[in-house]
C-alpha cells in the first residue's frame, strides 16, 4: 500500500534532458499518476516562463521566439531575469503552501545550454543564477537520458511541437549540451539527479521514477 504522505513539507522537482528526449510528456503522466495520490497538491511549472506569470512568460517569448536576434550574454542573463520571477511569483509561494512542484527545466539547462554550449562557462552561469536564485534549489532533477541525434529526430516527427529558436540551432550545440549533461551528473550528489533511460516506454519511464519517489520522498 502507498502512503501518501510527503517525508517533508513541498517538493521540488525539476527535469531535464536534451531536447526532445520526452520531458513534457512524461511529467503529464507524473502529475497524473501524483494528483491522484495527493489531491490538489500537485502543479506544474516550466522554464522559461512558468505557469503563466505575465512577466516571466513574456521574457520565455522572446527567448524561443524564432524571430529573435539575441546575444548569447543577453540570452543568459534573460534566462535567469524569468527564473528569478518564477521562483519569487510561483515556486516560492507553492512550497509555504506544501505543494508538490513539476517543473520541466530549470537551472542545469542554464549550466549547458549557456555555460558549456554558448562556451559563457559554467561559472559565470552559476554567479548570476545564484542571485537569481536565492537559495531556493531542486530536492531533486530527474534527467532523461537519450542520444542527442534520436531526440532531434523526434522533433523532426512530431508534426504537433511547436518548434522554437533553440530547436532550429546547428546539431552541434545539442551534442555539446548534452556532453555538459553528462559532466554536470558526474560532479552532482548522486542523491540529487536521478537518471533514468529516455529511450524507454513512457509507462516504463513513469513507473520507474514513481518507484524512486516513493522510496525517497512519500514514505512508502
Amino acid at each position: 500500500m502507498v502512503n501518501n504522505t510527503l517525508n517533508k513539507k513541498g517538493l521540488f522537482i525539476t527535469f531535464e534532458g536534451p531536447d526532445g528526449s520526452g520531458k513534457t510528456t512524461i511529467i503529464k503522466e507524473l502529475y497524473k499518476n501524483l494528483n491522484k495520490r495527493f489531491k490538489n497538491k500537485v502543479v506544474l511549472t516550466r522554464e522559461p516562463g512558468g505557469n503563466k506569470n505575465i512577466i516571466a512568460e513574456s521574457i520565455r517569448n522572446i527567448l524561443l521566439n524564432t524571430d529573435s536576434k539575441i546575444s548569447y550574454r543577453a540570452e543568459a542573463l534573460l534566462f535567469a531575469a524569468s527564473r528569478a520571477q518564477h521562483i519569487d511569483d510561483f515556486i516560492v509561494p507553492s512550497l509555504k503552501k506544501e505543494k508538490i512542484i513539476l517543473c520541466d527545466r530549470f537551472v542545469h539547462s542554464s549550466y549547458v545550454y549557456q555555460g558549456i554550449g554558448r562556451k559563457l562557462g559554467i561559472d559565470n552561469i552559476k554567479k548570476i543564477n545564484e542571485f537569481a536564485m536565492s537559495n531556493v534549489k531542486p530536492d531533486l532533477t530527474i534527467f532523461l537520458m537519450i542520444n542527442p541525434i534520436d531526440a532531434l529526430n523526434r522533433i523532426k516527427k512530431d508534426k504537433n511541437r511547436e518548434i522554437n529558436r533553440l530547436d532550429k540551432e546547428k546539431v552541434n550545440l545539442h551534442k555539446q549540451v548534452y556532453q555538459g549533461y553528462l559532466k554536470l551528473i558526474k560532479s552532482e550528489k548522486k542523491n540529487k539527479i536521478f537518471v533514468v533511460d529516455a529511450n524507454k516506454s513512457v509507462d516504463e519511464i513513469t513507473d520507474e521514477i514513481l518507484k524512486f519517489l516513493n522510496k525517497k520522498f512519500f514514505n512508502n
